[in-house]
């Protein structure tokens, strides 16, 4: 198993954050939009020295949704901002009308993605924006691992022409990946090689994924561990390319078991090469208050899960 270490926890909101100040600074055609969590979402760098190309909609998400589509029009590049459930759920319409039906070059910014909200509870953690999103035509999904990557992805989707949604979250997680590993958009990252399982995990789920490998490896178990930073388009090569090796495969979200990572994969699998399949994510249940090491737990969201269903799948795999 490869060694992987992190000097630091960093929350990927700030990754976001910081490449947002970033882009500010490089490209004129740059804006942001907010509505009203401009210190949670880390914009506040970016309104304080770009304030003619900051705008405060206050908590009016369809309204912001249908000025970045206005701004879009007039060329800018619009980067939105506010938790993830209040730009998907309460939303849904105004993206797919006003965004995604006329591919518009909007950027949807998403943080206090998934349980590790935490303490908010299930009224803020939502867990079905991944499925969501991804089944809309035109619109890319990325959900990086970590602060480096998710402010390599913020500065990636800069240069993308189309609607992006962009899922990050609220607590400070293991930051490994290298800051100058380039990001591509669609293209996963093999973590680990191994020939006795395949994991593939996106999100805050990927540092979880590792802590598997290496306890697997503990037990003989050599792991292919697969970072899905991007959701859709998934690549599909990486995908085949692994489980051809390996037989069977784990999943790992911080989701709902519907719409998200597993679904996808599964539907590669039935498509091209079947093979055992389990899932680590939320078993359609809603959320609820708590720290975010409890939820995790609580929601079988740790890498002794993952291990648990790779012993399964393996077992499967006969």
């Amino acid at each position: 198993m490869k060694e992987y270490k992190f000097n630091d926890k960093k929350d990927t909101r700030s990754g976001f954050g910081q490449a947002l100040l970033e882009l500010g600074r490089s490209n004129p055609l740059v804006v942001a939009l907010c509505a009203d969590l401009t210190g949670s979402l880390k914009m506040d760098a970016f309104e304080k020295e770009f304030p003619d190309r900051f705008f405060q909609t206050g908590i009016a998400e369809a309204n912001m949704m249908g000025i970045a589509a206005g701004l879009a029009i007039g060329g800018k590049i619009p980067f939105t901002g506010t938790f993830a459930n209040f730009s998907t759920g309460r939303v849904y319409d105004q993206i797919r009308q006003s965004i995604a039906y006329s591919n518009k070059n909007v950027k949807i910014c998403a943080s206090h993605a998934g349980l590790t909200l935490g303490e908010d509870g299930a009224t803020h953690q939502i867990l079905e924006d991944t499925g969501m999103m991804r089944m809309l035509p035109n619109m890319v999904v990325i959900n990086p691992c970590d602060y480096n990557q998710t402010r390599l992805a913020t500065l990636a989707i800069a240069d993308y022409e189309g609607p992006v949604y962009l899922r990050f979250g609220r607590p400070k997680v293991p930051n490994f990946t290298p800051e100058d590993y380039p990001f591509e958009i669609g293209k996963a990252i093999v973590l680990n090689e191994g020939s006795d399982v395949s994991i593939f995990a996106t999100g805050h789920l990927v540092w979880e994924a590792i802590r598997a490998g290496q306890i697997l490896a503990e037990k003989g178990i050599e792991a292919d561990i697969i970072n899905i930073h991007t959701i859709k388009p998934l690549d599909v090569e990486a995908i085949l390319n692994s489980v051809g090796k390996t037989k069977c495969a784990v999943t790992a979200e911080e989701h709902q078991i519907n719409g998200g990572l597993g679904d996808c994969v599964s539907q590669v699998l039935s498509l091209h090469n079947p093979a055992p399949l389990e899932m680590v994510a939320v078993m359609d249940k809603f959320g609820e208050s708590g720290t975010p090491e409890q939820l995790m737990v609580k929601y079988g969201l740790s890498a002794e899960n993952i291990v648990e269903k790779v012993l399964k799948v393996i077992e499967r795999k006969g």
